[in-house]
């Protein structure tokens, strides 16, 4: 293990039950080669294999300090060398029939017969790619299964262990020594960090939404502490050999500041990542819209291509279309195929409206594209509306944590049609009474003609229970406008990283409020792009609570300590403003 597992708090891992139901019927253990056959139904609901597949099962690969992880490969019945994909995750690779999966897609309301059932959660289908000249690798990582090692969470040693496999992988007599990384959210933040390690034989990645920083988009969003999605993520290291498993909830007690060793090995150093990228983004992902923006800016590809869609990470990335793409891609950098590739925009982009007129696979340079400049909005306390002029004097507002209302808001209803492309922000001027630190929320809303609050599901299934789970949370699962949120105490921005477009916050420090303190707060707000039609209305909400819900269903958010008065002055030398990115 490497020199970092010093500073990890590790705890038993949780147990594997290895019955072939929990973790998947082609779970049970067993080095072993095989023929699955075409037109083979892995387990009811699946879709039909289109074509033979050699299965090569619990394959064993050492790594570079000894301990053996293993891996299932899938691969075309050819003698014809192949390009291999990788699915890099803690999560089980037999488990694409787990019946947790099973149920998460039924109740997204994609069902399970998009894939074969051969696919590890979030990761590319082996079925689809083995009939297109590709092998795909899933492996169990370090401690999980079967694998040996004890288990860690993000950084530098899943990105030391994937290194080995891909060189490994290109050493095999099957293997035209071209490898690529593939998959969404857990599959895409690994790619950060194993693409950073530059293995030699890793010839590009495709990140589909994937946080980049654990501490920043994941343990302390805008510095407010989250151990209940951690948790939630943690039950998936489970291990049939006592291994144990890095507990970072733990971890985010202990180590409250982002400026330690083992915070720092979590952070994805993107500028050391060389191979062409192809970046697949949403502005809707909760959890995952800000690291996939902010490793896109920093990414040190000189090939890199972005692309904004307008749903979730899930019915994207296993939609035919977005399929298609992502094999134009490896067919270009994995077979050497001349179908145009490199002529694809850098950037396609969506906007959105909430009202079924989105539109997607828009063209650009850039993002934000250049047509788009920062305008600001001044608060107005005196009339709660949004101005392209502040309000010469200043006026307190007061808003109270532990009773209703717990916000404030201001908003501007459109004359014209307006559109919004790229980062906006939030400036307040704040003060604290009866308390020394605040957790403040922002939302920016979309609301109609008739004063309605719009939002949009991002997955097929709209039916009662996704209402319920989604209406104060879940937000995932359905977008509900630009959103952020900052402790007060964590405001110290960083100042090599932050501009005035996007900020970008230290967290090395806290900083409580003293009696009569006025403190700027910049917040930086999820991208956006937007369009408000005449008679529509813009509101920003700043509230106490976070009013959009927390990421997943039935996980709660993260754990705010408000309480006291919180005092936003608008106006004069405090004039507090948004920041939109306004397409002229």
């Amino acid at each position: 293990m490497n020199k970092v597992a010093e500073k990890m708090i590790f705890k038993p891992a949780f147990e594997y039950i290895d019955n072939g139901i929990e973790h998947g019927v082609l779970s049970p253990f067993e080095t072993k080669e095989t023929i699955l056959k075409k037109g083979e139904q892995i387990a009811p609901g699946f879709k039909p294999l289109d074509c033979d597949i050699r299965y090569l099962k619990d394959v064993p690969v050492k790594m570079r300090d000894g301990i053996t992880i293993y891996t299932d490969v899938f691969l075309p019945v050819t003698e014809e060398k192949v390009p291999v994909l990788i699915a890099w995750s803690p999560y089980g690779k037999s488990a694409g029939t787990a019946p947790r999966y099973v149920g998460l897609f039924n109740m997204l309301g994609m069902g399970n017969a998009w894939g074969s059932g051969l696919t590890k959660f979030e990761g590319p289908d082996p079925a689809y790619w083995v009939q297109h000249g590709y092998a795909v690798c899933n492996p169990d990582a370090r401690g999980i299964a079967h694998s040996e090692g004890d288990i860690t969470m993000i950084g530098s040693q899943e990105a030391e262990d994937c290194y080995d496999l891909i060189e490994w992988l290109a050493a095999q007599d099957w293997c035209n020594q071209k490898t690529a990384l593939s998959g969404t959210s857990y599959l895409a933040f690994s790619q950060w960090f194993i693409a950073a390690g530059q293995p030699p034989h890793l010839t590009c990645i495709s990140p589909t939404e994937g946080l980049q920083d654990a501490y920043r988009d994941l343990a302390y969003i805008g510095g407010i502490p989250d151990p209940n999605f951690i948790h939630r993520l943690q039950i998936n290291h489970v291990s049939a050999s006592g291994a144990q498993r890095e507990d970072m909830a733990a971890e985010l007690e202990a180590y409250p500041l982002a400026n330690c060793e083992l915070w720092e090995d979590k952070v994805a150093d993107v500028s050391k990542i060389t191979v062409p990228a192809y970046v697949v983004a949403s502005y809707s992902n909760t959890l995952h819209t800000m690291g996939t923006f902010r490793a896109w800016r920093s990414i040190g590809s000189a090939e890199k291509w972005l692309r904004i869609h307008d749903t979730q990470e899930w019915p994207d990335y296993y939609s035919a279309e977005a399929t298609e793409d992502l094999r134009r891609v490896f067919d270009y950098f994995l077979l050497g195929k001349q179908n145009g590739w490199e002529n694809t925009p850098a950037v396609r982009y969506s906007i959105l409206d909430f009202q079924g007129n989105n539109q997607t696979g828009l063209i650009a340079e850039t993002f934000p594209p250049k047509e788009s400049e920062m305008q600001r909005y001044y608060m107005s306390g005196r009339t709660r509306t949004l101005q392209v002029t502040a309000d010469e004097n200043e006026l307190p507002l007061r808003y109270f944590p532990e009773a209703l209302p717990c916000r404030v808001s201001f908003q501007t209803v459109f004359e014209k049609e307006t559109t919004f492309i790229g980062y906006p922000k939030v400036k307040l001027f704040m003060e604290a009474e009866n308390t020394d630190d605040m957790d403040v929320f922002v939302w920016v809303q979309k609301i109609d003609k008739l004063g309605n609050v719009l939002s949009e599901f991002v997955v097929p299934n709209r039916n009662a229970a996704l209402q319920d789970f989604t209406q104060d949370g879940a937000s995932a699962l359905r977008y509900k406008g630009p959103s952020g949120r900052l402790r007060a105490s964590a405001r110290h921005l960083d100042p090599t990283l932050s501009t005035d477009e996007v900020p970008a916050y230290s967290f090395d420090r806290v900083e409580k409020l003293s009696e009569k303190e006025i403190v700027e707060l910049d917040i930086v707000l999820s991208p956006i792009g937007m369009t408000y039609y005449a008679g529509e209305t813009l509101r920003v909400m700043i509230s106490s609570k976070d009013e959009i819900g927390s990421v997943m269903p039935g996980t709660p958010g993260g754990l705010t300590n408000n309480k006291g008065t919180h005092i936003l002055h608008t106006g004069g030398k405090y004039a507090s403003y948004l920041q939109m990115p306004l397409v002229k």
